[in-house]
């Protein structure tokens, strides 16, 4: 995070970057440590009101980026949560003391989600050592730009679906026999869905099928008053970006929606939140676009 003064710093969210210096890391999914300036994940100006009073939160991903950010705003409004993450331990860290100075609990479990046991294993410790389930944001991805489609390697395109999409049913089948009446599935797409993107075909395609998956469990699930939702972001400065871009694209990076620059993953939070607790409970099967004012046909 960046350092801020809660004193004396009032101009969040309207005084944020508009252009970031040239950089770049080598892996996936990147270090929110080494970024420059890091993402700002949590909103000092954000007060929580027990939203979230009492729930417990899965939160794949939620060690950096859209998913710390998510973390965040949840032990504001009250919410404990077990946060698997995948290799940034030093991220992971830096969740943990987030969620822990707003009084809630937060338990890391670094597991690889390709793997369909990753996600019983997750659920068996939330419900081991929180008791219950009431909240599954499944939020991992991977991208890989290609110039062309026939750059895509076989071995490129199951790792993005295995990552993007079967984790995300991985992990919903296995909390789904712990949710009750009243919880929510918030599932992370992305504008590509609705826009595509001729150097992110394989992703692209993942992020409609995430749609077409909330839509659909959304439908099976209305019996049982379990609502599925999704959030469609654009662009966002994450780790994600700086491991995946060049690192002169990185410079301009979300220039381009009308509002002229990139989003913080703070910004995202509060639509998580929306979707997570009872303000949504007439709200079921939608995609909630947060990116930056493009029009897009959902």
């Amino acid at each position: 995070m960046i350092a801020i003064n809660k004193e004396s710093y009032t101009d969040i969210p309207f005084d944020l970057p508009k252009s970031f210096p040239p950089q770049k890391q080598d892996l996936q999914p990147g270090s929110q440590q080494q970024m420059y300036p890091k993402p700002i994940t949590d909103n000092p100006n954000y007060v929580g009101s027990g939203k979230l009073k009492n729930k417990v939160a899965i939160i794949t991903g939620g060690d950096s980026g859209i998913g710390q950010a998510v973390a965040a705003a949840f032990a504001k409004e009250g919410c404990d949560m077990v946060i698997p993450y995948y290799s940034e331990d030093e991220d992971a860290a830096e969740t943990l003391k987030i969620v822990e100075s707003y009084g809630q609990c937060c338990i890391l479990f670094k597991c690889d989600l390709k793997d369909e046991n990753a996600s019983a294993l997750t659920v068996n410790k939330a419900i081991s050592e929180l008791g219950h389930i009431d909240i599954v944001v499944n939020n991992i991805a991977v991208q890989y730009p290609k110039a062309s489609l026939s750059e895509i390697s076989s071995q490129q395109l199951e790792n993005t679906f295995q990552t993007n999409v079967l984790s995300y049913f991985h992990m919903t089948k296995a909390a789904l026999p712990h949710l009750k009446s009243g919880a929510s599935i918030i599932n992370t797409t992305s504008v590509t869905a609705y826009k595509g993107s001729p150097y992110l075909i394989d992703y692209s395609a993942t992020k409609g099928a995430i749609v077409s998956f909330t839509r659909s469990l959304a439908l099976a699930l209305a019996k049982d008053k379990i609502r599925v939702n999704a959030v469609a972001p654009g662009p966002v400065w994450t780790p994600l970006i700086t491991a995946t871009s060049d690192e002169n694209q990185v410079q301009t990076f979300g220039q381009n929606v009308p509002l002229g620059r990139a989003a913080q993953p703070f910004e995202l939070a509060p639509t998580y939140v929306y979707l997570a607790s009872d303000d949504s409970a007439y709200v079921t099967g939608q995609v909630l676009h947060v990116n930056g004012g493009e029009i897009v046909d959902s």
